[in-house]
Order: C-alpha cells, then structure tokens, then sequence
C-alpha cells in the first residue's frame, strides 16, 4: 500500500508540471534519515577509450540505503560529461537529486567523489572533437591500450571528507555557481538503459544495502555498468566478504544513519535535473582511494605529453 501510494502521488506531481522539449523530469525520494558516509575504494582501470567515470552513490530503497557501486560508462553522445547525483537537506528532509549527461558539469551538492569530481567540476579528463582525454593523476588508466592521455596536478580547495549529502546539519555547505545554474537549463539526458540497468541490479543485492555491510559494500565500484563479479570489481575498504554480515551489526547503522532532525514522514520529491530520452551509442589513477581534486572540466586544454608509468 505505501508503495501504491508513493506511486500515486508521484503521478499527481508529473502531472502537475509543465513538459519541456529538452529537460526531463526526475521523480526523485525524500527521506528523513541522512545517507551513510562515501565509503573509500580503489578505482578499476578505465576498460577502453571512450568510456568515463561515474562515481558510486548512495540509493534508496523501501528497506533502506543500498550503494550504486562506481562504474565506467559510455557518454550516450560525443562531448557529453557526467554531472553526479547528490542528496540534499531540503524542506525537512534528504531529497535526490538525480545525475544527468550534458555539455558541462552542474551542480553536484559539492560531495567530494574523488577520481576527479571533487566538489566543483570534473578535472578526470575532457573532449577534444570525438576523443576523450584523460587525466592520469586522477584516473586510473592503462596507458597500453588508450593514448590519449596526460598528467594534470589537482589542487584540492575543499575541505577532504567523506560527507555524502548537501546542506543540513553535517552536510556540505555549497552553493550552485551561475555556471552550475546554465548547466541544468542545457539540453541534457538521465541514466541510460545500461546505468539504468545497473542501478537495478545493485538494488537487488542485498549485500549492498547499509544495513547488512556497515557501509563498507563489498562491490565498491566495477569497470563495466552491471558487471558485479570477476577481474576488475573492487571492495570497499574494510569490507565483509559479499554475503556476510557487517560484524558492526545494527548498532553500528543506526549510529551511522543518526541524523538530529525531527522524524519526517517519507515521500516522492521532483528533481528537474534531467534531459530528453537518451540515445545509445558506442564512440569512437592511478588511485588509492578517492582522490580530493576540484575544478572544472575545460575543452580547450591541451593534453601533455604521455607521461611514463608512475
């Protein structure tokens, strides 16, 4: 029944809102508890040339928080970046806004996470004409099988943490730019069917909820989208093998999902970061953890130099 009638108030509030010829809706959630801390992992090597990351995040679902572990994924169009999704404290509760494809980076809630998304912008690589150029220092890449490559150094402006949410007590205190602002009025697109597809499937992973790893998921992040098993999917650190209980138990959760704010009672929430249907198509760091870079991402960099292995 709750679920019946989150669905009707979602169709309420769709209906209730003007269609736009380039911007999609989002049907986002609210909820009253804050999401658990950004757990720290290695990224997987970039798998092919082309592909860019999206960094992992915490989803909801009816019996709690699950972790979308990050992934490499093909842009559906030549020039497009990833603007990661991010939770924010809004009207008395955690609301979600969703991540979208675009010709440059919005607003993320200024999360920190890493492999170049530190806050503000991309600095993991950028397109020139049909390519994609990757930054060494923040991006795991083999540079046997992709070329286009270079070494930036990031410098990191924000404070380093592994806080997931925007706003609130705890949360990230940042702002949208007036260029974050122009991003979200862009033509731009939401999840494609693979991304899609592999947000279901980290769902139906029990492992993957916070209440049965302590926030630590086994499948931190994978270097295809809905490649959950073999070479290349990594763990979080201080992971339980998949499967096994988070030796922390329900203690350990509940202290990780404490949250000061009076109790609110969960419903839909609109999000309008979106764009039109995606269309799929194929085109033509080394890390230690979440690397704390910031900026934004450039097209009229040139690269440098291939570097040597580090």
């Amino acid at each position: 029944m709750r679920n019946l009638v989150r669905g009707l108030l979602a169709a309420v509030l769709l209906a209730a809102l003007p269609l736009a010829s380039n911007a999609a809706l989002f049907v986002g959630v609210s909820v009253d508890i804050a999401p658990p801390a950004l757990p720290v992992y290695v990224q997987p090597p970039c798998p092919a040339a082309g592909y860019l990351w999206v960094p992992g995040y915490w989803a909801w679902a009816d019996d709690g928080y699950y972790w979308v572990p990050g992934t490499w994924a093909l842009a559906p169009t030549v020039g497009f970046l990833w603007t990661p999704g991010y939770w924010g404290w809004e009207g008395g509760a955690y609301l979600w806004h969703g991540g979208y494809w675009g010709p440059h980076v919005g607003f993320y809630g200024g999360i920190n996470y890493g492999f170049g998304y530190g806050g503000v912008g991309y600095e993991g690589g950028y397109w020139r004409g049909d390519r994609f150029y990757y930054n060494r220092s923040v991006t795991n890449i083999n540079t046997t099988n992709i070329t286009n490559v270079y070494n930036r150094t990031v410098v990191n402006n924000v404070t380093v943490n592994r806080v997931s949410f925007n706003g609130g007590a705890g949360g990230v205190a940042a702002r949208p730019s007036a260029g974050e602002l122009r991003a979200v009025s862009e033509r731009h697109v939401g999840l494609t069917p693979v991304q899609r597809q592999h947000e279901q499937k980290a769902r139906g992973d029990t492992t993957l909820r916070a209440s049965v790893n302590g926030g630590r998921p086994p499948i931190a992040a994978t270097p295809r989208p809905a490649a959950f098993s073999g070479r290349g999917v990594v763990a979080a650190r201080g992971a339980a093998a998949a499967g096994a209980a988070h030796p922390a138990g329900p203690a350990h959760v509940a202290a990780m999902n404490r949250n000061d704010r009076p109790a609110q009672a969960q419903r839909p929430a609109m999000s309008n970061r979106g764009g039109g249907p995606p269309t799929e198509r194929p085109m033509m760091n080394q890390q230690r953890g979440p690397y704390p870079g910031a900026g934004r991402a450039g097209s009229e960099a040139a690269p440098g130099t291939a570097p040597g292995d580090e």
